[in-house]
């Protein structure tokens, strides 16, 4: 039997301001090749289907699309709620839709009841969140945190799959121990424990975890598929995909990554404005996401339109100066009983974290002043002759 195992699709999400449907699109079409390549027989997403509660049009309608393609494809979808998505939203028409191949799970009341694909039993835990009473009085609990849910959680699975086959999957969305985060998660720290340990998931053939982003194993038997999409530059570098899993008939699980579709690279570069802009060591970047940091003692005039000259999809700057900068006082304790010229240069140190203006530059300001003077005392005196005009 064949699983793909995939979750944190998060979709409707940006990166810093782009839109993430159209790769989460491209996505979509890869998983739908694979299912049928591969002959799978279900999907599996765990947790954070949707990046908010009330998800945009555009993202309902690539799941709604997704769902019917996978299952047209030949495979079973489960879906379980993540802390990103809706229950109620995310859970309509769940038990309709389970008679056409799709099964979601958000409600806590069905903790324990596997969705049974051939004879392997696949136990879906929604998001619980442990300061909810709901979830906290279903599952019998008193202590509000991640572990004491989950815990309660995974006795109702195991109490059930002890009467199926060796043929148990798990899918839960929670901070597992040994996990690594990303910059791109949400917080589901609740009264300062957010941390569930990895046995808890003990007791099952696997366990399909989500919520964290980069793709790891936490467990002999308990791995996050991480995101198939990169959402933070701290993502850079990293394969995002699927699970591939293969179940023989003694409950053992096979997990190969499948790389997904890339629709744009990450880039993270580091440097003093005129290399990252004259460095063939950058070319590639060009065509990139890109993250620039500028080590420029002083920040350069312009560093942002001339970085995206030749770094058109530049999304994020930074500014670390390297060295020693002259420290600059405030503005207002520079300007008082300071000659005009004097402000003006002082106000051009300022604005370039503590560079003067040399020369040059203060020549071309005291002309400035010069002739603002010039303007203002010829206005005042075509005031003056008007005002002896009209009297």
């Amino acid at each position: 039997m064949k699983l793909i195992h995939t979750s944190d699709w998060h979709l409707g999400r940006s990166f810093h301001g782009v839109g993430l449907l159209p790769a989460q699109a491209e996505y979509v079409d890869h998983l739908v090749d694979v299912v049928r390549s591969e002959s799978v027989d279900a999907v599996l997403v765990s947790g954070d289907v949707y990046d908010r509660a009330l998800p945009p049009p555009d993202a309902v309608r690539l799941l709604s699309e997704a769902v019917t393609r996978l299952i047209d494809a030949g495979a079973q979808v489960v879906l379980s709620s993540g802390n990103h998505d809706s229950a109620i939203r995310l859970g309509f028409a769940s038990d309709l839709l389970s008679r056409a191949g799709l099964h979601i799970r958000s409600d806590v009341a069905s903790v324990g009841s596997p969705v049974l694909v051939g004879d392997a039993a696949i136990y879906p835990l929604p998001y619980l969140e442990p300061t909810s009473v709901t979830v906290t009085d279903e599952l019998g609990v008193s202590r509000r945190s991640h572990e004491a849910v989950l815990t309660a959680a995974m006795a109702r699975v195991r109490a059930d799959a002890a009467t199926r086959g060796p043929r148990t999957v798990a899918m839960a969305h929670c901070f597992a121990s040994g996990g690594a985060e990303s910059e791109s998660e949400r917080d589901i720290t609740s009264g300062g424990v957010a941390m569930v340990p990895v046995s808890t998931f003990d007791g099952v053939a696997y366990a399909a975890l989500g919520h964290l982003h980069r793709p790891q194993q936490v467990g002999e038997t308990a791995r996050y598929s991480g995101s198939p999409v990169a959402m933070s530059f701290g993502e850079a570098g990293q394969t995002k995909g699927s699970l591939l899993l293969t179940l023989d008939g003694d409950g053992a699980v096979a997990a190969e990554t499948v790389a997904a579709p890339v629709h744009r690279e990450l880039a993270v570069l580091r440097g003093d404005l005129e290399d990252l802009l004259a460095s063939r060591e950058h070319d590639a970047a060009e065509a990139c996401w890109v993250m620039a940091t500028l080590t420029d003692p002083v920040r350069p005039v312009g560093a942002l339109d001339r970085l995206r000259r030749r770094f058109p999809h530049l999304l994020k700057l930074a500014f670390e100066p390297s060295g020693q900068v002259a420290p600059v006082r405030s503005y207002a304790a520079r300007v008082r009983r300071r000659e005009p010229i004097e402000v003006c240069c002082d106000f051009v140190g300022d604005v370039r974290q503590g560079a003067a203006a040399d020369e040059s530059e203060r020549a071309l300001l005291q002309s400035a002043l010069e002739a603002g003077r010039r303007g203002q005392d010829a206005a005042e005196e075509r005031g003056r002759t008007r005002r002896r005009g009209a009297a």
